[in-house]
């Protein structure tokens, strides 16, 4: 399904972390500034190079400025102060204007923002897509936004992220405005319109006020005379009551929180302030009562828990309860987790309304069919079954196997067959984590498949995670000091027996040492840094070849074209450096030619119409799409090293090559050997009629572009 009109269920899960961390915060009665910033902060995480902001309606002035924005620095607050809501005052000003979302591609064109079209240059605001914030009469009070430094549009995923970012902080400022409220109702009411009592010097009741008789359905006569303890739950004992009279003779007043029971019998909770009246005297002549009914204030909050340890959709508590509630116990289990195979699949062919229905399905049955101590919904298409103790989880896994291989499940007219792959482990402590490791290898081996956990299969070994940390720690040290560099290796023209072209080769250079991508590639992959090393390979490398005439190539990788920014910055750097595209060739790894996105072909065939050329890297590493690379009009294949290093001696090297080579010369695309580093392979590689040959027998990686 095309992305722009479809949410994943991964960023279904990336929606629902949201919430989780956001309902977390609120549960835990963090400080409202403190869940709005990291709000912001979690948004701006799936938007790389934008900011988030909140901005709030001023009520006397009916004027917009900045609640929060941890990202924009305080100029930017200054300058988007007081901003008047209207039809050119930018996403914000016409979001709350129109009480509608604004979704501005180009802020420098688009007449929404027209009168602030200056700030728009000053904070090379490219974009800004805007959610109203509503009240609970759903008229806008504020904004969120997202404000990019490039030029996009959201998709439908973006769309939803600020739709529920935008009901969190209606939520978070609601629960704000009731914090606010017994804070108050802290020092003592009174205000006509809560609970009033007054009793005499003996504590009998004299005077209440019609708010005591609509909360606890009591007339005036039926009260007066009487000790208000006629009120009493029961839910505090004697011990509570003695507290309270003691505070109370001894500091003239009380406060806290009590349960009470109205006429009917039910429990109000309450905020109760109790006051000491004296005479001139100093003696006691009555007592004042002032309660705040905070029923609704507290069903409120077992909402809030309710969110942040339930699951919406199949009302099953959700990996956070797993996490917090149960696994902090450290207890022994058995903990087991079906992934539903091809749910994604079911999403997209009956849409996500029966999606959730089959979830709910699949939840019910999972609840009144096997014996488990609980049945947990973990992630979009995950469920949990927690057994208390040690089990035969093979065997429990052949039982869930049979019943869904026998029973449909069944949602309207619909019936289907569920399976699921599993991932199971055992013990006292990291549970969840040691099942999510099972499930990934029981992935690994293919659907329907299950895994147990064992400790010494399964764990990362120390060196492997002490590897990881000090490659991720040289790649954040190496951006932050500048460290990245580009190298350039000669390709050898073997016709005409020249060097006329160079790959750039991305290289660390720490103190005197030269650093290959070998020792951070795979870190940077899996840390998202790829897309930033792309960035400045390609503005370094652009700036040397400006004083030269050679064409070049940069390698690519899907990240890049994930992001979606390549167009846009090398149209940039061509002009800043004045590259003609024609000089650059974009190194692309087989597999995104062979399978890549829609969207990354398409963005191909744009490069390819502004005059760039396109190679294919390490060919043959794949099973290639041929049809594919003949339709993206490939200029260049670059054979992968592994069958060049040894063509004179391993015969299957040699005629995987002179297969590609026959292809290639069949398709009329040049063909570049890699890794030739001695006399007898290039001697192979000439025989066969490969174009151009790269390695270390004609060049070395050197930091500028120089034929030795």
């Amino acid at each position: 399904m095309n992305k722009d009109v479809s949410i994943t269920p991964k960023q279904y899960d990336f929606i629902a972390d949201i919430q989780r961390k956001t309902l977390e915060k609120l549960a835990a009665n963090d400080p409202v500034a403190d869940i709005l910033n990291s709000l912001c902060l979690l948004a701006e995480s799936i938007l790389p190079n934008a900011v988030a902001s909140i901005m709030m309606l001023d009520a006397s002035g009916g004027l917009l400025s900045v609640r929060c924005a941890p990202s924009i620095p305080t100029v930017g607050h200054e300058a988007l102060a007081k901003l008047k809501p209207g039809p050119f005052g930018g996403s914000c000003g016409n979001a709350v204007f129109h009480n509608e979302a604004q979704y501005v591609q180009n802020t420098l064109e688009d007449e929404r923002w027209k009168n602030l079209r200056h700030i728009a240059y000053d904070f090379n605001i490219c974009s800004c897509w805007s959610m109203p914030v509503s009240n609970e009469h759903k008229q806008a009070i504020g904004s969120f936004a997202l404000s990019s430094f490039e030029h996009r549009t959201p998709a439908l995923f973006h769309k939803k992220i600020l739709e529920t970012c935008s009901s969190i902080v209606s939520i978070v400022l609601k629960r704000q405005l009731n914090e606010d409220r017994l804070l108050l109702l802290s020092v003592g009411f009174k205000n006509a319109s809560e609970a009033v009592v007054i009793t005499d010097k003996n504590n009998n009741i004299v005077e209440v006020n019609p708010a005591f008789e609509k909360i606890y359905g009591l007339c005036e006569s039926d009260v007066l005379g009487k000790d208000p303890k006629i009120l009493s739950s029961g839910e505090q004992g004697h011990t509570f009551y003695q507290q309270l009279w003691q505070e109370l003779l001894l500091k003239d007043q009380w406060r806290g929180e009590i349960t009470n029971k109205n006429q009917n019998g039910e429990l109000v909770a309450q905020w109760m302030s109790i006051s000491v009246i004296r005479d001139e005297h100093g003696e006691i002549q009555n007592y004042l009562s002032v309660f705040s009914d905070l029923t609704k204030l507290k069903s409120a909050q077992q909402q809030v828990v309710e969110m942040a340890f339930y699951d919406s959709v199949t009302q099953l508590h959700n990996k956070t309860y797993l996490e917090q509630q149960i696994l902090a116990n450290e207890q022994n289990y058995s903990l087991l987790l079906l992934n539903i195979n091809n749910f994604s699949y079911l999403n997209t062919a009956y849409g996500f309304n029966i999606g959730d229905k089959i979830l709910t399905a699949i939840a019910n049955t999972l609840v009144n069919t096997f014996t488990t101590h609980e049945t947990f919904r973990l992630n979009s298409d995950e469920f949990g079954l927690l057994f208390e103790g040690e089990i035969n989880v093979a065997e429990q896994i052949k039982i869930i196997q049979q019943y869904f291989y026998n029973t449909l499940i069944q949602v309207e007219d619909i019936s289907l067959h569920i399976a699921f792959t599993y991932g199971a482990a055992q013990g006292k402590k990291h549970l969840l984590h040691n099942c999510a490791i099972a499930l990934k290898k029981a992935k690994s081996l293919g659907k329907n498949r299950y895994h147990i956990f064992d400790v010494k299969d399964d764990l990362v070994d120390d060196s492997t995670r002490e590897g990881f940390i000090a490659s991720n720690h040289l790649l954040y040290s190496a951006l932050e000091l500048d460290q990245f560099t580009p190298y350039f290796q000669g390709i050898y023209d073997n016709e005409n027996q020249t060097i006329q072209k160079f790959e750039v080769l991305a290289r660390i250079i720490k103190g005197d040492k030269v650093i290959s991508p070998f020792h951070f590639l795979d870190t940077a992959k899996l840390s998202g840094l790829l897309p930033e090393i792309t960035r400045i390979i390609v503005d370094k490398s652009f700036k040397i070849m400006s004083d030269y005439d050679y064409i070049f190539s940069i390698n690519i990788t899907e990240d890049d074209l994930s992001q979606n920014y390549l167009l846009d910055y090398l149209e940039e750097k061509t002009g800043q450096y004045k590259i003609q595209p024609q000089r650059v060739i974009l190194e692309i790894l087989e597999g995104v030619s062979a399978t890549g996105k829609k969207n990354h072909i398409n963005q191909l065939n744009e490069l390819k119409a502004k005059g760039y050329l396109l190679a294919i890297d390490d060919f043959g590493t794949e099973y290639s799409n041929f049809e594919r690379i003949l339709e993206l009009d490939i200029d260049y294949l670059k054979i992968d090293a592994k069958y060049i290093k040894d063509i004179d001696l391993n015969e299957k090297s040699y005629e995987i090559t002179r297969a590609i080579t026959f292809f290639a010369h069949n398709a009329n695309i040049p063909c570049v050997a890699e890794f030739v580093h001695s006399k007898p392979v290039q001697t192979v590689v000439t025989a066969l009629g490969i174009n151009y040959s790269q390695g270390y027998y004609f060049s070395k990686p050197s930091p500028l572009p120089i034929i030795t």
